[in-house]
């Protein structure tokens, strides 16, 4: 099932897009886990490309007043997360996100209609 895009997840979102991350899914998870309401998965082409995701995503957010409340794996760049609350983002390297499947294991979210995220 998909939602209607919910506008304050335009920072979030713009941001991701913004340096060529892609496969860009917003999953709305508000009614299967208590820590966050979105996930926001989207994927880097390198390890370098997805620590560069990251850092302009958390730079990018800075700037507008929105501060992490913890990011883990930017040195490495397989799996950066980024724990904005409400909104957690997972920035991956293609091949280590196929291998944790998480839209498979989140399989119960409804998912935000896509062609409204550009």
């Amino acid at each position: 099932m998909t939602l209607p895009y919910e506008p304050t997840l335009d920072p979030y979102v713009k941001a991701a897009l913004a340096m060529k991350a892609f496969d860009v899914v917003v999953l709305d998870v508000h009614e299967l886990a208590s820590f966050a309401d979105t996930f926001i998965i989207c994927s880097g082409r390198s390890h370098r490309q997805v620590s560069a995701i990251a850092e302009f995503i958390e730079h990018d957010l800075k700037k507008q007043g929105i501060k992490p409340l913890g990011v883990e794996g930017l040195q490495e760049g397989h799996w950066v997360l980024m724990d904005y609350g409400d909104v957690v983002i997972h920035v991956f390297y293609e091949p280590v996100r196929i291998s944790y499947d998480l839209e498979g294991l989140w399989s119960d979210a409804r998912r935000i209609e896509e062609s409204e995220l550009k």
